[in-house]
């Protein structure tokens, strides 16, 4: 999307904060013990108490067997994106968790995630979370009028070998905004200089996926968890961001 009115602007920024205020409350309760399905219910109670809808329940992209069944993504250890909110996903200390959210207000859809650890992680889990989180911050850096989406992906990718990690290539980032999810696709690896020019007032999510192995996926037997290739642990962050004259500005923080 590109957003051409103050009213987009406003609506993605109320958009942005509701999210983001759900996220918070999220993260506050994943604790040893605590189910991924208890997670997803009070996502969706929370969203709707803030007069917005679950951009992802019910969601069904071009390809997909049905539609995804839940309010969120909860993704644990080797589960890298849309791990299904489950019972009997139970939370145990040491486990690293990622929370994907996304939500309606409005007619305005924006998309966060954020990676934390069940009480703590062990040094190889803290340090995949924050290389991870290193990277949306240098990706969104990258996210400039007049730059190009290979751009965002380079830097991401700088982080992932500066700290030899995998990172995800299969996935990635994606413009939103009237629609939870729409091109041009955001790499997590890339060239500078290369793939779509980014305009004044696109609208991105940037979701940079790295794993302590080697970064191959595959597609779990419920149609919609991937988990890395060899059993290794991922974390992702995402922010959805407005590109402006004045740099990016995060919708989502």
């Amino acid at each position: 999307m590109i957003a051409k009115t103050p009213e987009d602007i406003a609506g993605l920024r109320a958009a942005g904060k509701a999210l983001a205020e759900t996220m918070r409350a999220l993260e506050q309760m994943v604790a040893h013990g605590v189910s991924a399905a208890q997670l997803d219910i009070a996502a969706e109670k929370m969203i709707r108490a803030l007069g917005a809808e679950p951009a992802f329940l019910g969601y069904k992209p071009a390809g997909e067997k049905y539609p995804y069944p839940a309010t969120l993504c909860v993704s644990v250890n080797d589960e890298v994106v849309h791990g299904l909110p489950t019972e009997e996903k139970v939370f145990k200390q040491g486990d690293v968790v990622m929370l994907d959210l996304g939500l309606s207000l409005h007619g305005y859809f924006t998309d966060m995630a954020t990676t934390v650890c069940v009480g703590v992680c062990d040094e190889q889990g803290e340090r995949l979370k924050d290389a991870a989180r290193e990277a949306l911050t240098v990706g969104i850096a990258a996210a400039k009028v007049g730059a190009r989406t290979g751009d965002i992906g380079a830097a991401i990718e700088a982080v992932a070998v500066k700290h030899r990690l995998g990172v995800v290539e299969e996935l990635g980032g994606h413009s939103l905004g009237r629609v939870p999810h729409e091109k041009p696709f955001v790499p997590n690896t890339g060239l500078a200089g290369s793939g779509e020019l980014l305009e004044e007032g696109l609208v991105l999510a940037i979701e940079p996926i790295f794993t302590d192995g080697e970064g191959g996926v595959v597609l779990d037997g419920d149609g919609w968890t991937y988990r890395t290739r060899d059993g290794s642990r991922s974390a992702e962050f995402e922010h959805t961001i407005l590109v402006t004259q004045n740099g990016p500005e995060i919708l989502t923080q």
